[in-house]
């Protein structure tokens, strides 16, 4: 079965990480090796992206990359047509469109603000049945939060790049008519990949096609959202409110107005902690270094020029 080079696991500088990694890579039949010696490389570290040009050159018989987050846009300057390049694309979704389910709950039922309270609040909120949900992206944490919303009979809108219907959806369009999209919505989730394109998608026009009473749910990244201008919509009371998991920069500096503003919910990325994560991930390597080993087609692939 492992006839094949052996499997090179680096950088070490998280070891709960690279020990996962490694053991995935043994469990499924694969042969840990030196960077010299690998046909294939496990990036173990999510932040350590700037590292990557000189641990890869020590690795000249690689033809696979596996990196560990579904999200790659710390490395997509790197991309190349030379390797193979697979990502955590999909394992994460469950958790994360829990997260969303929670985060427009706590949205819509005033969660934020009887938690801030001191006495005893008017009575306030509304209900997630029957909600109009726009999700803009249409991976596989659309497709768990669909799921997971079944049995709410929310009207689902997704946005995406390609025009053709996404299965269960209500209505699919495309980017280019996003404020369509989200001009009837009570929550706008993004679920979107980080890229030039979608940079700054939620930005001020985009607000402003919002209604007054919409929640904005952010479960992509950070980058998506123009924060000074979701910061004026916030105080201004252009849409009810927003529930942020990702920031740009991460931690989000305690400087930033959005910490102020009562209409604003953050939470430190956890829409996916290492705990919940590490266990998706590693059976993600097992999976694709099993795939690897025996010629199949890998999950999780990244297409280089689309940067996801």
């Amino acid at each position: 079965m492992n006839a094949r080079p052996g499997i090179a696991v680096a950088p070490d500088t998280r070891p709960d990480m690279h020990a996962a990694f490694t053991e995935a890579v043994i469990s499924a039949g694969g042969q840990p090796a030196p960077l010299g010696e690998a046909g294939a490389l496990v990036w173990a570290d999510p932040y350590a992206a700037d590292g990557f040009p000189e641990i890869i050159a020590r690795a000249p018989h690689a033809e696979w990359i596996q990196l560990p987050y579904a999200g790659v846009e710390l490395f997509a300057e790197h991309f190349d047509r030379d390797h193979v390049w697979t990502c955590g694309k999909g394992v994460y979704s469950e958790p994360v469109a829990e997260y969303a389910v929670a985060a427009m709950l706590t949205a819509f039922r005033d969660f934020h603000l009887f938690a801030r309270a001191r006495s005893w609040p008017a009575q306030t909120g509304r209900s997630l049945f029957g909600a109009n949900v726009t999700v803009l992206g249409a991976g596989g944490i659309t497709r768990s939060l669909m799921r997971l919303l079944e049995p709410w009979g929310c009207r689902m809108t997704v946005v995406r790049r390609s025009p053709e219907p996404f299965e269960g959806a209500h209505l699919t369009l495309t980017g280019t008519h996003r404020h369509i999209a989200v001009a009837d919505a009570d929550a706008v989730v993004v679920a979107l990949a980080l890229t030039p394109s979608t940079r700054h998608v939620i930005d001020a026009a985009l607000l402003e096609a919002m209604p007054a009473a919409a929640w904005l749910i952010n479960v992509g990244r950070g980058g998506h959202v123009d924060h000074d201008a979701l910061a004026r919509a916030l105080r201004t009371g252009s849409i009810a409110g927003a529930v942020l998991d990702v920031t740009e920069p991460e931690p989000l500096p305690d400087s930033s107005e959005l910490w102020s503003l009562p209409n604003c919910v953050i939470s430190p990325h956890v829409g996916n902690t290492p705990e919940m994560g590490l266990p998706l991930i590693a059976g993600r390597v097992h999976e694709n270094v099993t795939r690897w080993l025996t010629g199949q087609e890998l999950i999780g692939l990244v297409d280089p020029d689309l940067g996801y």
